[in-house]
């Protein structure tokens, strides 16, 4: 088989599945035991509270058939509408913190409670285009620790994304909670103006009651204009349209000048997966500045469209025996495809480790800053167009 038939053929082993959207419960709900409460807290048993769970091995029976790599993509490149263009089409700096805000919103996805995504093998690569001309690519830059690392350009220059994320799984007893860590760095080049973004953590409850929330602060700031933004995603009793409960998928939040902290310019409100309203302090005047139906409703899933294009290290090529086993409901063949992925990347570092070779990333350059935190940086100035891409919306 010559090399472009070999491409020719992963291409067609490659498996993409529904992202997750406020529409796309069924995913997990055609996979769902009935007891699977009882399931999940039988996976904990025998781990001690304040365990790191980053390389924690889930059975495949507990796997959505996609990688971390597919929804770190998925959160940027899938929705209803381009919100990372609106980011740059702001009138004026405050506009623009807004949007970002509302384009940070737009990246908390539904967690589904008691399935998880593959953990990317190092190398693991994902790239995916959409229809507005959004390039995007993702790589696993490192393994222990996992660090993944996103970057995505706009065809017109008008947005560039460079995203690394580490995930620290912690068990404390009655849940999970992984906090995210790296940052998110948003460029908007005709603006000269540059985000940084954080993320809220995931919070997996086992006890009392089973399920999943995004709770944490979120700050956002920007250096060039001075503003900044906060938000927290947790319960709250009553918002300033008057509306009570104890809601988990609440955020609240404000912007402000950085020179002037306790100087509230602007009021955020609402739920990530419903509505999030924006009140001018000065004026009262309130608008909608989020609508999860328009931007994360029914989203569509990516299709190949140049087969010869796309990469054996492309997660829906490397996981593609085991999600298309998954969603068969063939539970030992979907076991088995995954030990042989997973010993696959086993072998691949001890050959390594005998030859005296350090694995360096093939987009990305990677460094631990003096806090400790992982860094990167894309290796090239723009993403080219993927052989993968989102369908336009009807």
């Amino acid at each position: 088989m010559t090399e472009s038939e070999g491409e020719a053929e992963a291409a067609r082993a490659a498996v993409l599945t529904p992202p997750l959207s406020l529409g796309a419960g069924g995913l997990a709900g055609e996979l769902r035991p009935a007891n699977l409460g009882q399931r999940v807290l039988s996976l904990f048993r025998n781990v001690r509270p304040g365990s790191d769970l980053s390389h924690f091995q889930l059975p495949a029976t507990f796997n959505l058939p996609k990688s971390q790599l597919q929804l770190y993509g998925e959160a940027v490149y899938c929705g209803g509408e381009d919100m990372l263009a609106r980011c740059a089409r702001g009138a004026d700096s405050l506009q623009r913190m807004c949007a970002v805000v509302a384009w940070s919103i737009s990246t908390t996805r539904p967690p589904i409670f008691g399935f998880a995504p593959y953990n990317p093998v190092l190398g693991e690569t994902h790239h995916v285009s959409t229809s507005a001309g959004l390039n995007v690519l993702l790589e696993q830059v490192s393994h222990r620790p996992p660090v993944t690392a996103l970057h995505a350009t706009h065809a017109r220059g008008e947005v560039e994304l460079v995203w690394c994320q580490s995930p620290a799984p912690r068990f404390h007893g009655a849940s999970v909670e992984a906090a995210v860590r790296g940052a998110r760095e948003l460029r908007l080049p005709r603006h000269a103006e540059t985000y940084a973004v954080g993320c809220p953590g995931l919070v997996i409850r086992l006890l009392p009651s089973p399920g999943c929330e995004w709770a944490g602060d979120v700050r956002v700031s920007c250096a060039e204009s001075g503003l900044e933004a906060t938000l927290s995603y947790r319960r709250s009793r009553r918002s300033f349209l008057g509306l009570g409960g104890g809601d988990a998928r609440c955020v609240r939040g404000r912007v402000f000048r950085s020179a002037a902290p306790d100087d509230t310019l602007c009021e955020v409100d609402g739920f990530w997966d419903r509505q999030v309203s924006l009140r001018d302090v000065a004026t009262g005047e309130v608008s909608v500045l989020y609508d999860a139906r328009q931007t994360i409703a029914d989203l569509a899933t990516p299709v190949v469209q140049d087969r010869k294009g796309v990469s054996a290290s492309e997660s829906a090529v490397v996981w593609a025996e085991v999600s298309a086993a998954i969603l068969n409901k063939d539970w030992e063949a979907a076991r088995q495809a995954k030990r042989r992925v997973e010993e696959t990347a086993r072998r691949l570092a001890k050959e390594r480790n005998e030859r005296g070779e350090v694995w360096t990333p093939s987009h990305f350059s990677l460094w631990q800053n003096k806090h400790g935190d992982w860094e990167c940086w894309p290796l090239e100035d723009s993403v080219p167009p993927a052989p993968i891409v989102v369908p336009s919306p009807l």
